[in-house]
């Protein structure tokens, strides 16, 4: 029988454990944390997104960084797996707006507890409050790990196979501190460098500060991304032509900028050491046309009163002193004596409301980690090691990142399992 190691008791290794001891592998989780599954807990606002429920060849348009790496980990463990997988053990789903699916009482603990008792009813050995301090290989293969328990001495134990499910950097307070970037670099591999993604935009506008806890739903945004003369050339000259982001639902602003979950699936489109523009549409369902019919109407309403108060029909109390301002429309000037120039103005402005990105939120804001582990370094239908024998790496620990609506917990779920099934069986 063989002997495995899961290092992270989270989405990615729990799976991994529950496939490797399925396969006949004798399994030990070791877990820093308390508790498993902190990460778990709080994604989906509490609720956990657990997969998306779209077609499975639609999936990868999702994963912006190496989706076709996940090819054979996504066909042999897809959504459909994912969802029987928690139905049949007990936890309801549900699919709502956008294919995402949660439970169906609304509570991460329930997709948590599902897995976790899962994993001991399949025999897997789980130590809490244990930190491992390295993994050791002897001429090209895994052969142990250091690990001390807290108050504990360093202990070494000899395993047959690894598997480094160990997170990214993102949300550092459940766990994911960067470990397994560690253990892999100590063993030969290379990281492309871990950054914030799914994370509120900064922006330079100071206006966007007086909108703070404004909310807009049904809205369109698009980023643009433009080179800045001092940086390298990351970003073709073309992209700043066309949007790289170009979507439809909610955001919110902030005291530093915008978030919310249009923002949040921008950011993962964001490069570093580019210049980055956002234009948002307050009215998407209309075109210039029908929207300046539509502000013709109310202003005919509105044709004696002063501009500033013929607005509310158009936007949320708080955004019209600074719809005001950007339009450059004197308000205190009567609606009777608005030019067709200053209103065509207005209704550019309401179609694309300007804002300047300066940069991202940081790591404790970031949903997940972009960057990790170089995929070209493992082989994609196993999740081994191409550099060590029997080290397999599963979950945000890799350079995969997707969009938001359940497809990153889909790559964790996908790549756990394969490489569980991977390393139960390696020969």
């Amino acid at each position: 029988m063989k002997k495995i190691a899961v290092i992270g008791c989270g989405a990615a290794g729990m799976m991994a454990a529950l496939a490797a001891a399925q396969s006949s592998a004798s399994v030990t989780v070791f877990e820093k944390n308390e508790k498993p599954g902190k990460k778990i807990y709080i994604t989906g606002k509490g609720r956990c997104n657990v997969t998306n429920a779209c077609d499975v060849t639609d999936f990868f348009g999702h994963v912006k960084r190496n989706p076709r790496f996940l090819y054979s980990a996504v066909y042999g463990y897809d959504n459909s797996a994912v969802m029987d997988f928690f139905e049949n053990n007990g936890c309801k789903l549900k699919v709502e707006r956008g294919d995402r699916v949660f439970p169906v009482s609304d509570h991460s603990s329930d997709i948590i507890r599902t897995l976790y008792n899962a994993v001991k009813k399949a025999g897997v050995k789980v130590v809490f409050d244990t930190e491992v301090l390295s993994v050791e290989s002897c001429e090209g293969v895994v052969s142990a790990i250091t690990y001390a328990k807290s108050g504990d001495p360093i202990t070494r134990e000899e395993f047959d196979g690894v598997i480094v499910c160990t997170g990214g950097v993102s949300y550092p307070s459940t766990g994911s501190t960067g470990d397994g970037y560690k253990f892999a670099k100590e063993l030969g591999h290379s990281l492309v460098k871990p950054v914030p993604s799914l994370v509120p935009f900064v922006i330079e506008e100071e206006w966007c500060k007086d909108l703070q806890g404004l909310s807009l739903k049904n809205v369109g945004l698009k980023l643009f991304l433009s080179k800045d003369e001092n940086d390298k050339p990351s970003v073709k000259k073309k992209k700043a032509d066309k949007p790289v982001y170009d979507g439809f639902g909610e955001m919110l602003f902030t005291h530093f900028g915008v978030s919310g979950p249009l923002v949040l699936t921008a950011s993962c489109h964001y490069e570093e050491n580019a210049k980055g523009k956002l234009l948002l549409d307050l009215k998407p369902a209309l075109t210039e046309e029908q929207l300046d019919k539509r502000i013709l109407r109310d202003f005919e309403g509105a044709i004696n009163k002063q501009f500033k108060n013929a607005l509310g029909g158009l936007f949320p109390t708080k955004l019209i002193p600074v719809m005001i301002k950007l339009s450059g429309i004197d308000p205190e000037k009567a609606v009777h004596d608005i030019t067709k120039e200053e209103r065509q103005g207005l209704v550019k402005l309401i179609k694309s409301v300007p804002m300047t990105v300066v940069g991202t939120r940081n790591f404790n804001e970031a949903i997940i980690t972009r960057g990790g582990i170089n995929v070209k370094e493992i082989d994609p239908s196993t999740m081994e090691s191409k550099m060590v024998k029997g080290l397999f790496f599963a979950g945000e620990v890799l350079d995969i990142d997707a969009e938001t609506g359940g497809f990153n917990l889909q790559v964790a779920w996908s790549t756990g399992y394969l490489a569980g099934e991977s390393a139960g069986t390696i020969s």
